[in-house]
């Protein structure tokens, strides 16, 4: 993973007159769904990160009560991706109802500051199907994980970070 840190100054305004670009630059805090994303610092190393659809969840370091560590919550998106990339087949074939725990986990390199590999357990009740079956749907399983976890890709292929730091000057 690469980061670029890069402290920027307000745009300054463009001459009158001046031709608009034909294609505007896409927003770089762009999301799915427009959903606007942010933090806000709520005490000594605690944050709380919410969206514009009015969920929150708390950040904070590890041992803080009520709180997930940002590694932490990189490894539920991690297991939240390989559910909701696997959650249509499970249910296809094991019915609506179908009970899964996804188990994720990974221990910090020591002087790297990293985390050098990352484990997912999905565990969920086969023993209804036959052995054919239900090696079938390990493999769709598999495969829509592989295709679909957007997580899991963008931690297999690497991704660049640009932090920029704003504000008054």
């Amino acid at each position: 993973m690469t980061t670029e840190h890069e402290t920027v100054a307000p745009a300054a305004a463009a001459p009158a007159g001046a031709d608009a670009p034909a294609e505007a630059a896409p927003d770089p805090l762009a999301n799915a769904g427009d959903t606007l994303l942010w933090l806000e610092r709520t005490g000594t190393r605690r944050y709380t990160g919410r969206s514009s659809r009015g969920a929150e969840v708390l950040i904070g370091s590890v041992g803080d009560e009520g709180a997930f560590s940002p590694g932490e919550l990189l490894k539920i998106a991690l297991g939240a991706c390989t559910g909701l990339s696997s959650d249509a087949a499970l249910a296809r074939r094991l019915g609506d109802d179908v009970t899964v725990t996804i188990r994720v986990g990974g221990l910090a390199h020591p002087t790297e500051d990293r985390y050098p590999a990352l484990t997912e357990e999905l565990e969920v009740d086969l023993s209804s199907l036959e052995p054919d079956a239900r090696e079938r749907l390990l493999t769709v399983v598999h495969r829509a994980v592989d295709q679909h976890c957007t997580v899991g890709r963008t931690l297999e292929h690497g991704a660049t970070t640009t932090l920029t730091v704003t504000g008054e000057r």
